[in-house]
Parts: C-alpha cells; structure tokens; sequence
C-alpha cells in the first residue's frame, strides 16, 4: 500500500476513535448532564442556573480555546477551520453570556472558595492545552470541545426557554466538518497521538466540570 493510502487508514481511524471518545466520554454521558436534561423541577431549574454560570466562568472569556488554538495552527485547511470555528464559537460565548445575566445571581451554594479555586484550575488546564506547540494537541482539544458542546447547547436552550432570551442557531461545525479536519490534521503518527491527548484531556476536564456541579447540586440539596 501507498503512502497515501497509509495516511487515509490513519486519518480514518482518528476520527473514529475521536467519534468514539465522544460517545463514552463526552457530557452526554454524565449522570449529572443526563439530570439536567430531564424534568423542570424547581430544584433542577437551579442546578440548570448554576450550569449556565459554570460555564460561563470557564468559557464565557476571551479568548476562547478556538481562538488559542489558532495561534499554532498549521496551515489551511486546518487554520481556515479553526477560523471558522472561532468565530461560531464568539457567538456561542456571546450566548452563554447572555443567558448568564438573564438567570441571575449564581445559586448560593458552600464552598465557594473551592469552587472558584477548581473553575481556576481548568481554566487554566484548557489554555495549556489551546496553546501547545505539539501539532495536533490544540486541534484534538478544539474538535473535542466543538463536538461535546452538541451535549450541552440543548440545556442552554432549554435556559433560554425558561428565562425568555432568543435562542441564536449554532453555527459550529457538524460531525462531518469535525472528521474532514481531524483527517488533515493527522499527518503524522504523532500528530495522531498529540490529537489523541487533545481531546482525551479536553473531555476530561468537561467531566470535572459536571462532578463539580453534582457536588454543589449535593451541597445545596444538603445546605
């Protein structure tokens, strides 16, 4: 087999495997993220609440992972997507910002400090992880973000709804648009471990996100 046709296997499977750590590991699978999107209970509506502002504090700032991202990205057309992303992603934050104010305060719940203390932490574990030089290590995290946040705009809208704040259509690439630049960006065996690692640690810290809120959820049921 041609070198091409080596490439194309490689490529091929990295946004297989990719699709695959979506669905074992993306929010969609978290009991908590599963919770949210049930019944409006009044209790629920907080916990809902609180999920708008704790990602708002994690990825409601500038600059977003996309846009960090593009500061070691390789030429097009692995840039041009990571341009076009990072504007549909401005959009999504200007969004989750809206929706921030317009739910109110942040629900009070103990251990603030802690709290503060763990968005901090991934905060900055995400700009490591936008900003590395090792090719395909932005790009993973990105493509990671992008497909997992399919999971969590069906609960912002479901906000929306409930507080009276139009819901923008989200312009973020598809799965399709997600697998064409996951193949163009595994040009190497490398560049296909560094994706790898990407997106595993990318998800990662979007389960943290979600053990933190049932754990304030938790606090507050018990406060």
């Amino acid at each position: 087999m041609g070198q091409s046709g080596v490439a194309r296997q490689v490529s091929s499977a990295v946004a297989d495997a990719h699709a695959a750590r979506l669905g074992a590991a993306g929010s969609g699978a978290h009991a908590h993220a599963a919770d949210l999107a049930g019944p409006l209970a009044p209790y629920r509506a907080r916990d809902l609440d609180d999920f708008v502002h704790l990602l708002c504090a994690v990825y409601g700032r500038q600059p977003t992972v996309s846009e960090l991202a593009l500061g070691s990205a390789p030429p097009a057309p692995v840039r041009a997507w990571l341009e076009q992303t990072s504007a549909a992603f401005e959009r999504e934050r200007l969004y989750l910002v809206r929706l921030t104010s317009a739910v109110g305060p942040i629900p009070s719940t103990p251990g603030a400090a802690e709290t503060e203390a763990a968005l901090l932490a991934q905060r900055h574990a995400l700009e490591t992880l936008a900003r590395s030089e090792r090719s395909g290590c932005a790009l993973g995290a990105t493509t990671a973000l992008v497909a997992d946040w399919a999971a969590l705009r069906p609960l912002l809208d479901k906000v929306a709804a409930r507080v009276g704040v139009d819901v923008p259509a989200c312009a973020l690439p598809g799965d399709d648009s997600i697998a064409a630049v996951l193949e163009e960006g595994a040009s190497s065996m490398a560049a296909e471990r560094a994706i790898r690692f990407g997106a595993e640690q990318l998800l990662l810290q979007q389960r943290a996100l979600f053990d933190l809120l049932e754990a304030r959820s938790e606090a507050r049921e018990d406060y």
